[in-house]
């Protein structure tokens, strides 16, 4: 009887001790947690007083984004809400997808996302690689104020206002005073209104938008290509290599990273066209390839005043452009090992 006491004692106290030795690691554990934390508070601090003219730099820039992009999110809902002015965002009645299923079965509903992906898709394609030929033409300059001469030649349309622009347009594209019709007319042809004509809406928009962008665009490749090794061109000329050969070999596959991203970004922006250039442009006679998503939300929104509606349409634009993101960065990943993350 006292062996068997005995031992039910010894094992008391050894479940004692595991549960003291239990509880002493996790008051450690405890304490370590809180002391890291403390440390990483203190560092966070140590670097907000050690920069903080870097962060008061940064934050008008955090002020803009918070304000003009992440506070207006709360008015999503109302996509999904039959929204009347006097009633607000939170007490207007709740509809779900009525919105959304309206704009899919509207008979323009075709239209405007043909009209929009057939542009964007046009704009991408033709003008992509034009800032890339440009900036290798650039870079193959050798004549300093030539090539700083040539460089504000191409990059000044930029700075140029989209309404001058399109004005500049109408100006050459007239029907009775254009100086294209004056040409044609006196070379035996006929003359065309280019301007209000289906047919030449988007011609005139995606070489207008190469003339003007293809410069600015070209700034971020010829940074690229200034970065590239000169040792590599020079080993290149030692061995034989063409200014052609060299281009083929050295400076396009340099470029890969740099052309691969700014793709991505613009597959991500696919559905955005310019509304103010696109509205700019529109006239009652070509609004059959001039319509589009964004001009379709400012006659829904702000002229026709259906408020809800409009928003549905534009989550719409901005949730396809999201996909177009994260499927264009994942081929890419697959195809070139490299993308925006």
């Amino acid at each position: 009887m006292n062996i068997e006491t005995e031992k039910r004692s010894k094992k008391m106290i050894s479940q004692k001790g595991k549960g003291q030795k239990l509880l002493v690691s996790l008051k450690g554990m405890a304490i370590k947690t809180t002391f890291t934390g403390m440390l990483k508070k203190r560092g966070l601090y140590l670097k907000l007083l050690k920069y903080w003219d870097l962060y008061l730099l940064i934050l008008p820039v955090v002020i803009y984004f918070v304000i003009f992009h992440y506070a207006p999110l709360y008015g999503i809902q109302i996509a999904f809400k039959r929204f009347t002015p006097a009633q607000g965002i939170a007490g207007s009645p709740w509809i779900g997808f009525q919105n959304f299923t309206r704009f899919f079965n509207s008979f323009y509903f075709g239209r405007l996302l043909r009209n929009t992906i057939s542009l964007s898709l046009l704009q991408l394609l033709a003008g992509f690689p034009f800032p890339i030929l440009l900036a290798i033409m650039i870079s193959e300059i050798r004549m300093g104020f030539f090539k700083k001469g040539m460089q504000l030649v191409f990059y000044a349309p930029r700075f140029i206002s989209v309404v001058v622009v399109v004005s500049i347009m109408s100006v050459l594209f007239s029907y009775s005073g254009g100086i294209v019709n004056i040409l044609m007319e006196k070379l035996g042809g006929q003359r065309v209104d280019f301007m209000t004509h289906p047919a030449y809406f988007k011609p005139i928009y995606v070489i207008s938008g190469i003339w003007q962008n293809s410069g600015w665009t070209s700034i971020i490749y010829v940074a690229t290509i200034s970065g590239i090794d000169s040792e590599i061109y020079e080993a290149a000329i030692v061995d034989g290599a063409s200014r052609v050969r060299r281009i083929w070999s050295i400076t396009l596959p340099c470029m890969i990273p740099t052309i691969v991203t700014m793709f991505i970004l613009n597959m991500g922006h696919i559905m955005n066209i310019g509304f103010d250039k696109v509205y700019l442009m529109q006239y009652p006679m070509n609004m059959e390839t001039s319509d589009i998503i964004t001009t379709f939300v400012y006659r829904a929104g702000i002229i026709q005043g259906e408020y809800h509606f409009a928003t549905a349409v534009g989550l719409f634009n901005n949730i396809i452009n999201f996909l177009l993101l994260l499927g264009t960065n994942k081929l890419s990943k697959k195809l070139t090992d490299s993308g925006l993350w």
